[in-house]
Parts: structure tokens; sequence; C-alpha cells
């Protein structure tokens, strides 16, 4: 799989246009290596918007969910240091959702990723089957798409308060399902999204407003063994 483990948090997030330099900054010199450093954690990207909303995406890959509910984990989002402090509170729009990988297709990562918020009234083991039998693996069959990832949300993971979540000034937004797909360039990622993406997710049950699909293109990723040693 593409994938560098089985748990995955997602973040989507805006951010006040006054504090973006500054939080473009933060993420690469501070905020993702300290996250990557984090038992458990394996590889950090981040995306910006082609389309869609919020502006920046990004997502830390990790061995389990359980990751993301560690000791460790929670200790580093108890004990922000001044500059997460400074650039936090100027997230706008945040979802972030700790998420578990259900299905994985795929080999290498791809420079832009369509992500589509999902949700439905069917069980999880239902929905699972129809999306996988209905179309992600065809999707594939478009040679500029190289992974497609379905993530089932944690309802019960990352609800947690911490000092972090306090800076944030507004309550996360979640998602009860995930889909991402990974494609050498926007334009089989644009096809989808305009042509087949409402048949798909009709045929499984499910729902994905406009507001909840987006394209981005890949701006930084880390991975745990790139740390200095």
């Amino acid at each position: 799989m593409a994938l560098a483990g089985m748990g995955v948090l997602a973040i989507w997030n805006g951010i006040s246009e006054e504090a973006e330099a500054d939080f473009l900054s933060w993420h690469v010199r501070e905020h993702i290596p300290e996250r990557v450093a984090v038992p458990g954690f394996l590889r950090a990207r981040r995306y910006v918007a082609l389309r869609g909303e919020p502006r920046y995406f990004n997502f830390y890959e990790t061995g389990s969910a359980a990751d993301l509910r560690s000791p460790a984990y929670l200790a580093r989002l108890n004990d922000p240091s001044d500059w997460t402090k400074r650039v936090v509170s100027h997230f706008r729009d945040t979802f972030r959702t700790v998420c578990t990988l259900a299905h994985s297709e795929g080999l290498g990562d791809g420079a832009f990723v369509a992500t589509l918020r999902l949700a439905t009234e069917s069980s999880p083991e239902a929905f699972q089957a129809r999306m996988v039998a209905d179309g992600l693996s065809a999707l594939r069959a478009d040679l500029g798409i190289v992974g497609v990832h379905l993530l089932r949300g944690e309802a019960m993971a990352g609800g947690e308060t911490t000092a972090e979540k306090a800076l944030r000034g507004e309550p996360d937004r979640t998602a009860a399902w995930i889909l991402l797909i990974e494609a050498t360039g926007p334009e089989p990622l644009e096809r989808f999204i305009d042509e087949a993406v409402d048949a798909l997710v009709e045929r499984a049950g499910a729902r994905c407003s406009r507001e909840d699909r987006g394209i981005y293109r890949l701006q930084y990723a880390l991975g745990r063994d790139q740390l200095p040693a």
C-alpha cells in the first residue's frame, strides 16, 4: 500500500492572511518534524488547495489510530511551544479527524490529491464493501491515478481537551469517512470530481457536498527515517 501505516490524522485548515507566512515556516521548521518524532508517527505531508476549501490539507501517517491517543502524543498537544501558540490561534475552518485505514491501493506517492469528506447512514462494513466493489479499484484504470485510500473516522478519538485544541478557538469539525485519491497531475482528479464522484458515492449510499471535496498540490513531506539521527 502507498500509505505508511494503519492510522491517519487528517487535517484541513485555513489560516488568517496576516499569519500565513508564519504558518508555512512554522509547519516545516518546527511542527511537522516535532510530530514525526513522536513514537508511532511515520510520515507527514502538507498540501495547498488548487480547488476547494479550506486552503491547506495535511495528514500524518501512524502505525495505528491508537498512536493518536498515546500518552506521548497527548503530552505534545498539552505542551505547545510559543511559536505554536502564536500560529495556531490564527487557524480557521479546521477539520481534524483521527482515522483508521479501511482500504488502500497503489504504489508510490502522487504530487496531487483529491480529498472527499463522506457521510453515510449505512453500517461501516456495508459502506466499505460497497465503496470497494463499486468503483475504488476501477479508479486506478486512469493512468494518472497512483493511489486510492478510504479512511474510516474514529468517532470516539481525537476529542480530548488539550492545550493546543484550546488555541484554535472553535470546535474542530470531523468526517465520518474520507476518500483520498493520489495522482501525478490534477487532470484525472478534475475529471473524477466533475464527472464520476456523484455516481460513486450515491451507489455506495453516501453523501459528499460540493464543500466537502477538493484538489490539493503537495508542498512538503517528511518521513521518520529522514529525521536527523
